[in-house]
């Protein structure tokens, strides 16, 4: 299958999983993760209307967008979403190019988020990644952490705390994750709850290739496919 056929019946069964939850389709946006992959496959996926890819690594993400950003793109354009571990020491080339930085893990990085987007006159939407299976592999804050660690980062100039991320176990059976996608959810609602200052907690950023039906189901608002439409990565690239 294409690339655009891949992309298709992913957003089939997000929508599937939309109708099932009793959701409206719009409430989730659908981010192609085009990490180690061409540009021209993305570019394969501009004309079904797709605008939010996902990167991992900041030199690709700077790298693709500023070759699409020099082309005559349809509008809207093209929404970059940083979804992996960030540097500090990257965060400058990044900040003015991405719609939104799904890997906030701490107050430090925030800090210089939160200056570069000074430097640069931008203010940028942040999620909080949040390590809800306690992984020893897995960036993030832990759970009990996160509420207290919102309320410094909210503080800060140039950042707007958007919501939570989280990436959950790789497990064979989706439904195994169900509740660490629950548990999110939860959390999410308890810090909305707080109405603290410049948080809004309306994006929780959950669910991959493997299990973003359920996350779907679960409340995720923002689902990261990338090997379901691009297929398996060939890292030996890299």
């Amino acid at each position: 299958m294409s690339v655009c056929e891949n992309y298709q019946a992913i957003e089939e069964k997000v929508s599937e999983a939309c109708k099932k939850a009793g959701r409206d389709r719009e409430e989730v946006t659908l981010i192609a993760v085009s990490k180690t992959k061409p540009l021209s496959m993305i570019e394969e996926l501009l004309p079904l209307g797709v605008r939010d890819f996902g990167e991992n690594k900041v030199q690709e993400l700077t790298g693709k967008e500023e070759i699409l950003s020099q082309k005559d793109i349809p509008e809207p354009e093209v929404r970059w979403h940083m979804i992996g571990h960030l540097q500090r020491n990257k965060v400058k080339y990044l900040v003015d190019k991405v719609s939104m930085i799904h890997s906030v893990d701490s107050l430090r990085l925030a800090e210089e988020i939160s200056r570069e987007a000074g430097k640069k006159g931008v203010c940028v939407p942040v999620l909080i990644e949040v390590n809800v299976a306690e992984e020893e592999s897995k960036f993030g804050v832990h759970m009990e952490k996160t509420e207290a660690l919102i309320r410094e980062i909210a503080k800060l100039p140039g950042i707007q705390v958007k919501g939570l991320m989280t990436i959950a176990p790789y497990v064979e059976n989706p439904e195994e994750n169900r509740q660490v996608f629950r548990n999110l959810r939860n959390l999410s609602v308890d810090i909305k709850g707080k109405s603290i200052d410049n948080v809004t907690m309306d994006v929780l950023s959950m669910g991959m290739t493997g299990d973003y039906q359920v996350a779907i189901e679960e409340g995720a608002t923002h689902v990261r496919v990338g090997t379901g439409i691009f297929g398996e990565r060939d890292y030996s690239l890299k």
